[in-house]
């Protein structure tokens, strides 16, 4: 099967996954305790320059998955807050709209301008999308849905960097799992299949680790 084309700032995304040894293929230990040939480490990505890079494919993403009518772009502290902040001014670029974005406090401030949020205001019917690195039990994002909640406002869904297209609690993976569980879309950034696959088209993976991840794939799928 043909593998589909990237877009260019996915291809651009998954380079700075590379250079950045955000994304490494060998033998390793989740914090779940479960074995996996790849580990995924978006703290990598510290550099100034690479917040224009992640903007534009976390703007590319947002548009695709869920168009042009996005209000804001909502990060969870702490690690979504940069991801926010280069997404909408990414987005706001592409879509030619002020977008504005906004984080939430891990508690809420109950003096000078108080609250517990950030940012762009958030109102009943703000479209809103929640953008973070990664997505494993989902917990940040349920916490996330839970303070906006009352908020009123329309989360259209998420976007996170990779699908690790690996289980969950059950057969399904974690991604499957979270958007049956909250009724919310996941839209990754790039899954690690469509990844293995430039890496090894561009022979910048070996065939035989190449093999290995897509067996695991199989094996966690299965």
């Amino acid at each position: 099967m043909s593998t589909p084309a990237l877009s260019a700032a996915q291809a651009a995304f998954l380079d700075l996954l590379v250079a950045r040894q955000a994304l490494r293929f060998g033998d390793f230990t989740l914090k779940s305790g479960r074995k996996s040939p790849y580990f995924i480490n978006t703290g990598c990505f510290n550099q100034g320059g690479d917040l224009v890079r992640l903007g534009a494919a976390y703007a590319d993403t947002i548009r695709r998955a869920f168009g042009e009518d996005v209000q804001v772009v909502f990060g969870p502290a702490y690690k979504g807050i940069p991801l926010a902040l280069a997404a909408a001014q990414a987005y706001e670029g592409l879509v030619g709209r002020s977008t504005g974005w906004t984080y939430d406090r891990k508690e809420a401030k109950d003096h000078g301008d108080g609250g517990l949020f950030v940012g762009a205001p958030l109102a009943a019917g703000t479209r809103v999308v929640v953008v973070d690195d990664v997505l494993t039990a989902g917990t940040a994002l349920r916490e996330t849905l839970a303070k906006l909640k009352p908020v009123g406002v329309q989360v259209l869904g998420a976007v996170v960097a990779v699908d690790r297209q690996e289980k969950g609690k059950g057969d399904r993976t974690a991604i499957e799992e979270i958007t049956a569980e909250l009724g919310t879309t996941v839209a990754p950034i790039i899954t690690i299949r469509a990844a293995v696959a430039h890496l090894s088209a561009s022979a910048r993976i070996s065939g035989a680790d190449a093999a290995r991840i897509a067996a695991h794939l199989d094996q966690a799928a299965g």
